[in-house]
This record gives C-alpha cells, sequence and structure tokens, in this order.
C-alpha cells in the first residue's frame, strides 16, 4: 500500500512518517511544503497523478491562530483550498483522504463535550478557514475521515507543553487561563489513531467527521500545573514556577478561543476501536519535549 503524507514536517506529519516507516506493507511518501504545494492546483493533480497514493493524509495546516486573523487569504489557501485540491486528486484515484481538523470549528458555548453532529459555528479565521476544508472534503471525496482534534502536544513543532517549559525556566510566576476547558492531545496518539482507521477503513459508509482528543478534560491551567509537575519530577526545573490563574478576558489575544474544547470521542470508539489519548502518561516523554 502507498500512503502519502503531506505537512511531514509538523507535529502529527513527524509521527506518521516514523510510524509508517516502521512497517514493511506500507511505501511512504513524505512531503513537506516544499516538496508538494497543496495550495497548487496544478501541482497537486500532477504530483497524485505519478504518484497514484493508494491513501493520502493531510497533515498539512495553517494552524497560526492569531496570525490567521491578518494572514486571512494564507489560511484559506492551505486550510480550504488544499484539501479541495487533495480531495478532488483523492477521488480520480479513487483514493482515502484522512484529513485533520481542529475543535475551533465550535463556538465553544456548549456546556457538554461537543458531538460530531453539533452544528459548527467558528468563532475565528482559523476555524472558519478549517471548517471550509471539512465541507470541501465531504463535497468532493467519497471515502475520506476528517478528524478533529484539540490542544495538540508532542515532540516536534510549536506547543504548549515546550512554551510552559521555556516560560518556565525564564520567570518564576505566571498566568495561566482557567475558564477555558478542552483535552490535550498527544501528536504521536493522533498519529496512532489515524494508521488505525486506515487499516479498518472498508467502505464509503464508515466516511465522515469523527472526533479524536486526550482525557481528562482540564483547563490550560490545570494542563500548565500537570506539565510542571512532570517537569520537576523528571528533573527539567529546580523549582516550579507560581501559577496564578486568570481568565480569558484577562489574557485578550487576537483570535477568540472556544470556552469548551471537549470533544466526545465514543463515535471513533465505537466504530474503529480507539480510545482518547491519554495525555497524562505522553507527560511521561516530557525530556522529549524540552
Amino acid at each position: 500500500m502507498k500512503v502519502l503524507i503531506t505537512g511531514s514536517q509538523g507535529q502529527v506529519g513527524q509521527c506518521l512518517v516514523k510510524l509508517l516507516s516502521e512497517r514493511n506493507d506500507i511505501e511512504v511518501i513524505a512531503y513537506d511544503r516544499d516538496q508538494l504545494d497543496i495550495t497548487s492546483e496544478e501541482q497537486v493533480k500532477i504530483t497524485l497523478a505519478e504518484l497514484k497514493p493508494d491513501v493520502i493524509i493531510n497533515a498539512a495546516a495553517h494552524t497560526a491562530v492569531d496570525k490567521a486573523e491578518t494572514d486571512i487569504e494564507l489560511s484559506y489557501a492551505i486550510n480550504r483550498d488544499g484539501p479541495l485540491h487533495l480531495a478532488k486528486a483523492a477521488q480520480s484515484l479513487d483514493a482515502l483522504l484522512m484529513h485533520i481538523s481542529t475543535d475551533y470549528v465550535f463556538d465553544g458555548d456548549k456546556s457538554d463535550p461537543y458531538v460530531e453532529t453539533d452544528t459548527p459555528n467558528p468563532k475565528g479565521v482559523y476555524g472558519q478557514s478549517k471548517l471550509a476544508g471539512e465541507e470541501v472534503v465531504a463535497e468532493h471525496c467519497s471515502r475520506y475521515t476528517i478528524l478533529r482534534t484539540a490542544w495538540v502536544f508532542g515532540e516536534h513543532g510549536n506547543n504548549f507543553v515546550k512554551t510552559m517549559l521555556r516560560l518556565g525556566k525564564e520567570r518564576s510566576e505566571l498566568g495561566i487561563i482557567g475558564d477555558q476547558f478542552g483535552g490535550p492531545t498527544y501528536a504521536g496518539d493522533i498519529a496512532n489513531a489515524l494508521v488505525m482507521m486506515m487499516d479498518q477503513f472498508n467502505g464509503q459508509d464508515q466516511s465522515g467527521v469523527y472526533h479524536f482528543s486526550g482525557q481528562p478534560h482540564v483547563s490550560w491551567y490545570q494542563f500548565a500545573k500537570a506539565i510542571f509537575e512532570a517537569a520537576e519530577q523528571y528533573s527539567l526545573l529546580d523549582k516550579q514556577p507560581q501559577l496564578n490563574e486568570i481568565t480569558a478576558e484577562q489574557y485578550p489575544l487576537p483570535a477568540p478561543r472556544p470556552a469548551n474544547s471537549r470533544l466526545n470521542c465514543s463515535k471513533v470508539q465505537s466504530v474503529f476501536g480507539i480510545n482518547p489519548s491519554d495525555w497524562m502518561s505522553a507527560l511521561k516523554n516530557i525530556k522529549a519535549y524540552s
């Protein structure tokens, strides 16, 4: 089986390459932006026609949430147009397209965890462009999965864990938002979930949207607390900084964030037997994130 990974240098992309490269039954083609610009319809069409992959995993995205508020054109080019071009190419090849999306497609106003059938209502450009990407994938490709995830962290790229570790060394006191809740998700677990879905995918009836994120659900403040406890336990910090719980209103950012990013993951459990990401166990590898 031939698997093409786009965005291969990203947080999830690098985990996917490592995971799939260990298998003898899969030929991995790992492309980052330099090898394949998914915003170019012509390049996608020609490249995929030559490669003829059986599966395309789109891990490419414009994820700079605050910059997206001004980089509107670029956000839509990567998050909507790229998936559109991949979906059209996948359809012509009868390939499976696996696309990663986000909790930001929701407004965060619901009190319970979000299920796949809840109506999206993104507040910012990032979420709006990612929702547009979901819509074009579903419209132009009959064999597809859309995996919504949240609060991604891991060894590669920039993420909240790395930011906390850096700030923890620089400052003795930090204010962390305590009124936004979600499920931290280890990038390696996202990669593993995608591979499990790929292995089990048996046709159009499994096409659709799935939620996958970490449990237990926590606030950013609670997540930061767990990060610093692990950092101290594994001798990455001499002393934990003092954490002060603040509100989102006290820390204004260009792009609005959902107050509730909790995703209900029961659908992916029932269809593919995939359990939520155990982010607390993943923090045991915290030395690799520093």
